[in-house]
C-alpha cells in the first residue's frame, strides 16, 4: 500500500468479511461494522467492528457494503446512523450487494445529494474473497472509480470497470445468468450421461481435461465484435457443427427416455445463436457459381483476418490484404490456416497458442515468440509468470541455446505489454 486512503466494511459476511481480511493483509486495515458485535472474532488481522456505519463513515475515505438486500442497503447507507449521516464530501460507497438497477440509481441519487460518491459493485467468486481472490465488477462514474480504486486493488485481484452507473451490476447479473443457465445444461448433460451408463464424474473429468480453463464456455463471445455481431462467416462455418451434435444429443435422449427441454430449445434456436438470417445453404446466386465461390473465398478471407486479431490482438490483421491478392501463400495463411485451422472447436485459442509456441521455440526466433506471447497476454489468456515458466520448460526439450530466443521473445512481449498497459 502507498496511499493513504482508509477503508471502511460494513457487513461482515463471507464477502464482508473476506475483503476485511483481505485489506488487512495488505496493510490497509479497515474500520467496520455489522449487527453483530463478535462478527469479526474469527477474522485474521480485522479489528472489532464500530457501534454504527456512521462511525465507519468517519474514519474511511473508501466504504464497501456488503449487506444481504437493497432493504439493509438502504438502512446502512442513508438510515439515521447510515453512513450518509456523518459523510463529509469525497467519501466513496462501494455497493458489493447484488441488488435490481433501480435501487442502484435510488442509493446513488442519495450520495449525490451529500456529494459523496457511489460504486455498484458486483464480485465473484464470493469464497475467494479472504485470498485477494474475487473480481471487482465496477460501474460508476470514472473519476469515482479511480479515486477508490487503490482500495478495491487491495482486496481485488483484478478491478474492471464496465462503464457507467449500473454497468457493474448488470454485468454480474448477466455473469450469474451464464452461471446458472450452464448448471441447466449440467443437469440435461449429466442426465443424459447416467441413462446412458456413464459416471457424471466422468463426464467432468473429460471437461475439466479437455477445457481446464473453461474458454469454449465463452467462445462465442469472443468471436463477437465490439456491438455484440457474430462475423457470418464464423456462423456459417460453426453451424453445421452445432446442428449435427445437437441433433445426436436430441436423439440419444428420444432413445433413452430422457427428457432434454434446453437441448431441443438450444437446436431450434441455432441460426438464432449464431445471428444467421438466411438457410446457409440456400445460394444468393444459384445462376452464378463462380461468383458465389468468390463470395464463399471473400467471406474465408475476412473470418480469417478475424481470427488473427482474436488470436494475436486487435489490429494484427491490418498487416495483411484487406482481401485476397491471388498470392497463394498468404490467402492460404488467412483463408485456411486462421479461418480453417486456428478457429475449430476442438482446441482453444490458448491450446494452439502453446503449442505454436512450442514450435517457435524449436527454431529459434525469438520475434515470431514475441509475437505469439503478446497474443496471450492481450487475450489474458497467459500471465507473465506462467510465459517466464514456458520458457524454462521449453529449454528442457530444445536445449538451452533456442530456449535463449524463446525467452528473449516472451521478456520482450511482457515489456511491451506492460508499457502498453501503464500509458
Amino acid at each position: 500500500m502507498t496511499d493513504e486512503l482508509r477503508a471502511g466494511v460494513v457487513g461482515l459476511g463471507m464477502i464482508g468479511g473476506g475483503v476485511a481480511v483481505s485489506l488487512a493483509r495488505r496493510g490497509r486495515t479497515p474500520v467496520v461494522y455489522d449487527i453483530r458485535p463478535d462478527a469479526s472474532a474469527h477474522l485474521s488481522g480485522v479489528p472489532e467492528p464500530l457501534g454504527s456505519p456512521a462511525e465507519v463513515a468517519r474514519s474511511s475515505d473508501v466504504v464497501m457494503v456488503a449487506v444481504v438486500n437493497a432493504d439493509q442497503a438502504r438502512e446502512v447507507i442513508g438510515g439515521r446512523d447510515g453512513l450518509l449521516s456523518a459523510a463529509r464530501p469525497g467519501l466513496v460507497i462501494v455497493l458489493q450487494s447484488t441488488v435490481a438497477l433501480p435501487v442502484v440509481h435510488e442509493l446513488a441519487a442519495l450520495c449525490d445529494e451529500r456529494n459523496v460518491g457511489f460504486l455498484d459493485c458486483g464480485v465473484t467468486p464470493g469464497d475467494k474473497a479472504a485470498g485477494n481472490g474475487m473480481v471487482a465488477i465496477v460501474g460508476g462514474v470514472e473519476a469515482t472509480v479511480e479515486a477508490a480504486r487503490p482500495v478495491l486493488e487491495d482486496w481485488a485481484k483484478k478491478v474492471v470497470h464496465c462503464g457507467p452507473l449500473g454497468a457493474g451490476m448488470a454485468t454480474k447479473i448477466a455473469r450469474n445468468v451464464v452461471t446458472y443457465g450452464s448448471w441447466r445444461t449440467v443437469h440435461e448433460a449429466s442426465a443424459l450421461a447416467r441413462a446412458a451408463g456413464v459416471n457424471p464424474d466422468q463426464l467432468a473429468e473429460v471437461i475439466d481435461t479437455a477445457d481446464p480453463e473453461g474458454h469454449t464456455l465463452l467462445q462465442l463471445l469472443r468471436f463477437q465484435d465490439p456491438d455484440g455481431r457474430l462475423p457470418e462467416a464464423i456462423g456459417r462455418q460453426i453451424k453445421p457443427l452445432m446442428a449435427k451434435d445437437l441433433a445426436a444429443a436430441r436423439d440419444l435422449a428420444s432413445a433413452l427416455g430422457v427428457d432434454v427441454p434446453l437441448v431441443e430449445a438450444t437446436e431450434a434456436g441455432v441460426r438464432q445463436t449464431l445471428q444467421l438470417e438466411e438457410d446457409p445453404g440456400t445460394s444468393t446466386s444459384p445462376d452464378e457459381p463462380e461468383a458465389a465461390a468468390a463470395d464463399s473465398q471473400e467471406s474465408l478471407h475476412r473470418f480469417g483476418l478475424e481470427m488473427m486479431d482474436a488470436a494475436y490482438g486487435p489490429g494484427f490483421s491490418a498487416q495483411m490484404p484487406a482481401e485476397p491478392s491471388g498470392d497463394p501463400f498468404t490467402d492460404e495463411t488467412t483463408s485456411y490456416l486462421f479461418a480453417q485451422v486456428w478457429s475449430r472447436p476442438g482446441l482453444s485459442i490458448r491450446d494452439r497458442r502453446l503449442l505454436t509456441l512450442g514450435v517457435a521455440a524449436t527454431v529459434g526466433r525469438p520475434e515470431l515468440i514475441q509475437i505469439i506471447a503478446r497474443g496471450g497476454l492481450i487475450n489474458d489468456e497467459l500471465t507473465p509468470e506462467q510465459l517466464r515458466e514456458a520458457a524454462l520448460h521449453l529449454a528442457a526439450y530444445t536445449g538451452w541455446c533456442k530456449a535463449t530466443a524463446a525467452h528473449t521473445g516472451i521478456t520482450a512481449a511482457i515489456n511491451e505489454h506492460t508499457q502498453q498497459e501503464t500509458k
